[in-house]
């Protein structure tokens, strides 16, 4: 049994199911549902909807580098049939499919990770903008010296960017100082070498 994916949004089509549609080049796509032939019809981008599995992928949402993907490219080379070899491909496929769902879910895992922290700094942030509407004593507190170390810490980066800055000045400074000594060594060898042709040309 094949089972064909979306050309549109990457889902399963089951024998039996789906829309098959043939371009006048005699290239075929197969489509889960009429929706999905509508929107490929009507020249939609698939990575701009939000439901497919392109745009997931595209938004770091899906596991798009992996070695247990590969396993799933079409290979069209015909195999002869072999019992032995039939019972193992079916047996690596059930553990191919184990090791994928677990991976996945330490995908999902990481990156639920990662919007927690960066709701929880948000709140923080909304906390340290309108930190006079709270009431509680504690949590004042604690937000204060959140604000005093994010100030501590923002000055230090504007010294760093300071100090950067400075010293790119002073290398400018010291590079227009060496051509105007160069230009002035110019000047004295080209008036020692006109005072010399001069010279030169009075005893001839």
């Amino acid at each position: 049994m094949r089972i064909d994916i979306c050309y549109f949004c990457s889902a399963k089509v089951y024998p039996g199911h789906g829309v098959m549609f043939v371009r006048n080049d005699s290239k075929t796509f197969r489509f889960c549902s009429s929706k999905c032939n509508r929107l490929f019809k009507a020249k939609k981008n698939p990575r701009k909807l939000k439901w497919t599995k392109a745009y997931r992928a595209a938004h770091g949402k899906e596991m798009t580098v992996d070695s247990v993907l590969e396993f799933e490219q079409r290979r069209n080379v015909p195999t002869r049939y072999n019992r032995t070899l039939m019972v193992k491909t079916i047996q690596a496929m059930k553990k191919i499919d184990e090791i994928k769902t677990k991976r996945q879910e330490r995908f999902f895992a990481r990156r639920m990770a990662k919007a927690e922290a960066k709701k929880k700094q948000d709140v923080e942030n909304e906390l340290l903008t309108h930190s006079g509407l709270i009431s509680d004593s504690k949590i004042k507190s604690y937000i204060e010296r959140k604000k005093e170390e994010k100030r501590l810490k923002d000055l230090a980066k504007f010294q760093q960017q300071n100090k950067k800055s400075m010293s790119k000045d002073m290398d400018m400074l010291e590079d227009n100082e060496s051509d105007e000594e160069m230009e002035i060594v110019e000047k004295i060898k080209n008036k020692k070498g006109n005072k010399k042709t001069k010279a030169i040309k009075k005893k001839l």
